[in-house]
């Protein structure tokens, strides 16, 4: 039976983890907001910039090879980890690196073996435990959580098309969370190069536009800013799904913390009416004793 002190003890520390877990929970709930905000005033946009490019290029009179669009044989791959800098969220961070090490294994094993895979993190917490598990991990884009911006995002997204068009990499893929609601997010894996544009006779418009200049030119315009756009927003959801994480995280410590406290209250109290009952005993015991 643990002692009144010792009891006490415990419930000022659970008191002060509970101050801590419901203080993060308000901020994740104020960062919240404004990245649900920018994901739902995102989608919309790069949606209908995909759009416009599966449309014009289903509508061209012949088939014709994009630079960024080129299929090869996945001989250098390249994958985007896109995690959190910090923790306290949740299975968030844990079900991107499961994802990306079973893509690994099941599809670019032989890539890993030949030390042609390689893994760009972007949030710490990825990095760490894939460099701990031994994957090359070429490089980092951690500070983009410091000042999120679609500058940042499209200098990265620059980098890698660079590198796709010099054959650096045949194939770059990202690995992320995809923002549902606070409390649901789903790990996803996208393409982002080679770009696919699929035949889809939803986007071919019966309507005859008049093109300046020509469709192809349009076409070779609009891809590398709808990738970069593609870029930022899985950055977005990545971003919006780790603040609903954590928020929902703390929300459930907090919780937690508030449910231990009134069981450790309740011991407190068992122990202190224990204490006083056996104070009381030997008082009347003591007395009996001096009255014989």
């Amino acid at each position: 039976m643990p002692s009144l002190k010792d009891i006490r003890t415990r419930i000022n520390s659970v008191k002060t983890t509970r101050q801590v877990t419901s203080a993060m929970k308000m901020v994740s709930a104020a960062k919240f907001k404004k990245a649900q905000d920018d994901i739902f005033h995102i989608r919309p946009y790069v949606d209908k910039l995909t759009g416009i490019i599966y449309d014009l290029t289903n509508s061209l009179d012949e088939e014709v090879d994009f630079a960024f669009s080129e299929k090869r044989d996945p001989n250098r791959v390249l994958i985007f980890v896109v995690t959190s800098n910090r923790g306290l969220c949740g299975a968030f961070n844990s079900n991107v690196i499961k994802e990306t090490e079973k893509l690994i294994r099941t599809k670019f094993f032989a890539q890993l073996k030949n030390d042609s895979l390689h893994i760009v993190a972007v949030g710490k917490q990825g990095q760490k435990v894939l460099k701990m598990h031994d994957y090359t991990v070429v490089g980092d884009f951690n500070d983009f959580y410091s000042h999120p911006s679609f500058e940042e995002a499209s200098n990265m997204a620059e980098m890698v098309m660079d590198s796709f068009l010099r054959k650096e990499y045949d194939r770059v893929l990202m690995v992320y969370n995809e923002f549902i609601n606070a409390a649901v997010h789903e790990v996803k894996t996208f393409q982002f190069l080679p770009l696919e544009i699929p035949f889809d006779e939803h986007f071919l418009h019966p309507v005859n536009y008049i093109f300046e200049p020509d469709k192809l030119t349009i076409i070779n315009k609009v891809i590398p800013k709808a990738l970069k756009t593609i870029f930022y927003r899985i950055l977005l959801e990545s971003l919006a799904s780790e603040h609903g994480a954590r928020m929902t995280s703390m929300h459930k410590a907090t919780d937690n913390a508030t449910h231990l406290l009134s069981e450790l209250q309740l011991a407190y109290n068992k122990v202190r009416q224990g204490a006083i009952t056996k104070e009381i005993l030997e008082i009347v015991g003591g007395a009996e004793a001096l009255k014989k």
